[in-house]
């Protein structure tokens, strides 16, 4: 992977886990249901375009409430 850079996504999230997570989500997001965030990408992969809004600030990772329950973790 060349764009975006691993260097410049680890200054955006905290953790590769929490990288890896966050851009898996939002790719399946894309896939299923679109809603594009920014106007144009380099990648046509929607992992690639999910790490592309990591890189510009246009996706980032919220801070979860402890007292919540997640569907994904049912």
């Amino acid at each position: 992977m060349l764009y975006p850079s691993v260097d410049s996504l680890k200054s955006k999230i905290d953790s590769k886990y929490s990288l890896v997570s966050l851009a898996s989500k939002r790719a399946r997001q894309l896939q299923e249901e679109g809603g594009e965030r920014l106007t144009s990408y380099v990648s046509l992969k929607y992992v690639g375009r999910a790490l592309e809004e990591v890189a510009c600030g246009a996706l980032t990772k919220e801070v979860q409430d402890e007292k919540t329950i997640y569907e994904d973790e049912i």
